[in-house]
Parts: C-alpha cells; sequence; structure tokens
C-alpha cells in the first residue's frame, strides 16, 4: 500500500510500501509516533482514502475494486469520527447497524443484551447517545462495530477518551468478544498497556514504513533491557537533558520542588555508568536510582528513536 499527499518537492509520503498480513481470529496491534501513517493506513484500507498503489485481500479474494462487498465484511471505529447515530438511542444504534448487514435486531436482541452489559452500558440503553460521556459514546461506537458481526474489525484509538477504570474494562470485553467469536482485529493504539494486553502481534510504523513486524513476546525478548528511575538532587537544565537524550533512552522527565526525576533505558550497567558520569560532570549529584520492569513503551521507544541494529535484528 503506498499514499502520496502532494508532487514534486512538497510530496508526503504518507504510507511508504507498507505490506502486512493478519491471520484469522488474531488481535494485531498497529502502533507508531504522532504523524507515521496509523491512521492513513487504515483510511486506505478500507478505501476512505484512495491509495496510490495497493492491494486489499480479504480471506484471498482481491476486494480493491468491490469496496460495497469489502464493508459487509469490515466494521471499523475511526479516531476523531462520529461512529455513531447520536439521536439515537444506544439500542437503536445496535439495532441499526446490526440491519445494515441484514441481521434482524428481534433474532440478535440477546447478543445486543450482552453488547450492553459488558461495555457497562445497561442503565444507559435507552438513552440517546448525545446525552452520554466522552468515553460512553467511544464504547457505545466499539459496541455497533461488533453488532455489525463482520468478521473483520479496525479499532483506532479504541480506549480514547476513557479512564483507567473504563479502559481496563473495555480491553477484557475486546478480548472476550474476540475470542468468542472469533472475530479478527486490527487494533491502533497509543496506549501501550492496550496493545500489550490484547495483542499477540505488533507492527510498528515510523515514517510511513513498517519498521518492525513480530509477536509482543518475542520483542520484549529480543529488547530486553534494564530500566530505572532516576532522581536528582537538583533541578537539571535543558541542555543536560538533550546530552542524555543525545545518548541514552529517556521518558517521563519531571522537574518539581528542586528535583528532577526521570526514567532511563539502558542496555546494560556499562550504559548506567556512563549516564552517570554524564549527570557528575554537569554537577548533578544523585538523589536516588530505582530500578523497574521493561515493558513495551521501552520497546517503543528504543525502535522509533532509532536503534538500526535492533530493529534490523528483528526485520530478520
Amino acid at each position: 500500500m503506498r499514499k502520496t499527499y502532494g508532487s514534486g518537492g512538497k510530496a508526503l509520503v504518507a504510507v511508504d510500501d507498507v505490506s502486512f498480513s493478519v491471520q484469522p481470529g488474531e488481535i494485531l496491534g498497529l502502533l507508531g509516533p504522532n504523524g507515521a501513517g496509523k491512521t492513513t493506513l487504515i483510511k486506505c484500507i478500507l478505501r476512505l482514502v484512495e491509495p496510490d498503489a495497493g492491494a486489499v485481500r480479504l480471506f484471498g479474494e482481491d476486494f480493491s475494486q468491490r469496496r460495497n462487498e469489502m464493508y459487509r465484511l469490515v466494521s471499523a471505529v475511526l479516531e476523531g469520527a462520529r461512529n455513531t447515530y447520536w439521536r439515537m438511542t444506544v439500542r437503536e444504534n445496535l439495532a441499526f447497524f446490526a440491519g445494515l448487514q441484514g441481521i434482524s435486531p428481534r433474532r440478535r436482541r440477546a447478543f445486543h443484551d450482552e453488547l450492553i452489559e459488558r461495555f457497562g452500558l445497561t442503565e444507559k440503553a435507552t438513552t440517546p447517545v448525545n446525552e452520554l460521556s466522552t468515553g460512553m459514546k467511544q464504547k457505545v461506537a466499539v459496541a455497533c462495530a461488533f453488532a455489525r458481526e463482520t468478521p473483520v474489525l479496525f479499532l483506532d484509538e479504541p480506549t480514547l477518551g476513557l479512564d483507567l477504570h473504563a479502559s481496563y474494562t473495555l480491553r477484557h470485553e475486546l478480548k472476550q468478544l474476540a475470542a468468542d467469536h472469533h472475530r479478527t482485529i486490527v487494533l491502533s493504539s497509543h496506549d501501550m498497556d492496550v496493545v500489550r494486553d490484547l495483542c499477540q502481534r505488533v507492527i510498528i510504523v515510523q515514517r510511513g514504513r513498517v519498521v518492525v513486524d513480530d509477536q509482543v513476546a518475542n520483542l520484549m525478548a529480543l529488547f530486553r533491557t534494564e530500566a530505572y528511575t532516576i532522581r536528582l538532587a537538583g533541578a537539571a537544565g535543558d541542555d543536560v537533558r538533550r546530552r542524555l537524550e543525545e545518548r541514552f533512552v529517556i521518558s517521563d522527565w519531571q522537574t518539581e520542588g528542586g528535583e528532577t526525576r526521570f526514567d532511563a533505558t539502558v542496555a546494560d550497567a556499562g550504559q548506567l555508568y556512563d549516564m552517570i558520569d554524564v549527570l557528575r560532570s554537569s554537577g548533578l549529584a544523585l538523589a536516588g536510582i530505582s530500578r523497574s520492569e521493561p515493558d513495551l513503551a521501552q520497546v517503543f521507544l528504543r525502535v522509533t528513536q532509532g536503534e538500526s541494529a535492533a530493529v534490523k535484528e528483528v526485520a530478520r
């Protein structure tokens, strides 16, 4: 798949020869920095944006020129889009989207009841969607995608706008529904916990290209690192931060009450000592170091911050 906006010297390649496959019943995570091309890629696959080149095959058939037929097999929840009808109630939306597939709402009422209960919408079932909170609207949109009963779902930032508890609940129900009804899901998210909890496999997109395509467990093993939270007895300036970021993977930088705190991911103890030397040469004393477990967020940072040797190893 390829998509370019503009032409000549001002051309922007949003999707650069991306190719991947998804197995039936698999939940695939799509990760990438802002502007990496994730949403454009999804819209190209769904033919909401016309790609310059590329084909979409579902169950072995090419649907590139058969958009309406493809929509019988695919549902989607898109970030920033009004995915439901706000003047209709929650239950009416479920019935409407099921009806688009030729599914009788009466025949599937028990399934709609299940969706309403699973997504915590029981008390809001007869409430117009425009009266719901942002998080509730998002849950209704995901429920409607399942109500269409298509074998494939694209979910673009499905936990956006949800609080911590609602996000955890939605993740649990998504995983259960996908398993119970054998749904294939392509999921785009900025939330590493969502991807780690839901996905068997992850694709990382950067500058429109796929730079990593592997099982989550394999990535975690390959990028085995040591993660530390470091506290400094003093406020570190921007120059110190830049020096550190040039050599190490640094995140969650905070300065408060005259103390600077940040997370650092290093390959080994030698790198940690090198970092401490940089801090000492800047006149900063350590207030404390604690070790933490590395997670998918650290893997993502290492890939997108240009650890080319490790990325090449993944691609083998």
